[in-house]
């Protein structure tokens, strides 16, 4: 399996959206990081996109529960198009992500929220397990909502994150479909929101989500594609 960056720098450089009736997005996410302080920090960053630009995303859940999305383009391009009637804020910002070596990033947010994010990655036996079963699986199978939940039911014990979910309804009503063709742990990332240290990853007491969008309990980068059926709007 190659290293996360080249993949991922393949996936930037030849990313077109897969035409069809579905918004579609290619890229990679870090579904989720939950820390010590209470926070939870997760990256979107979609090489194409079939409704406008590429654009990254930053998403914050702050102690008390409050989400916030900020992302490159306008809300209504993003991430906030299918989950902003659970948000306390969206905004736009200048978002980088450096990469310093195969294997670790770092994302800093600009613009209204001073947060520099870093990141490392692992690959296991067990992500490298999901990565050839996705890989393997023919392309009618993740059009199938049956498939994908029952991806999602085995991938949470082998993952050990807590419930995942691969489709579903997001809180503005449209269903996702998430196909994820490679994953990693992140082995270790360390954030400073606001001048605040946010401490070490560390499970949230009860696990978060968005609709029926799980946010794993520990830090997951999946690189793949995400599919949203139209419907309601921010």
């Amino acid at each position: 399996m190659q290293s996360p960056r080249t993949l991922i720098d393949a996936v930037e450089q030849a990313a077109a959206a897969p035409a069809g009736d579905k918004e579609q997005f290619v890229g990679y996410g870090v579904t989720g990081v939950p820390f010590s302080s209470g926070h939870v920090l997760a990256l979107r960053r979609f090489a194409a996109s079939s409704i406008g630009p590429g654009y990254t995303s930053v998403w914050i859940r702050n102690p008390a529960g409050a989400w916030s999305m900020h992302g490159t383009v306008d809300p209504g391009l993003s991430c906030p198009r299918y989950f902003g009637s659970a948000l306390e804020s969206a905004s736009t910002a200048r978002i980088s992500i450096t990469w310093s070596n195969s294997d670790e990033f770092t994302v800093d947010v600009d613009g209204g929220v001073a947060l520099t994010w870093e990141l490392t990655l692992r690959a296991t036996p067990v992500t490298r397990l999901m990565s050839a079963v996705s890989g393997a699986a023919p392309e009618r199978l993740w059009r199938s909502q049956h498939f994908l939940k029952a991806m999602g039911a085995v991938a949470s014990p082998l993952l050990g994150a807590g419930r995942i979910g691969l489709t579903g309804r997001v809180p503005n009503g449209q269903i996702f479909a998430v196909r994820p063709r490679w994953m990693w742990f992140v082995a270790g990332s360390r954030a400073v929101l606001g001048g605040q240290d946010l401490g070490t990853p560390s499970a949230l007491p009860v696990q978060e989500k968005l609709g029926d969008f799980w946010i794993p309990q520990r830090g997951i980068l999946m690189l793949g594609t995400a599919a949203f059926e139209p419907g309601a709007r921010a």
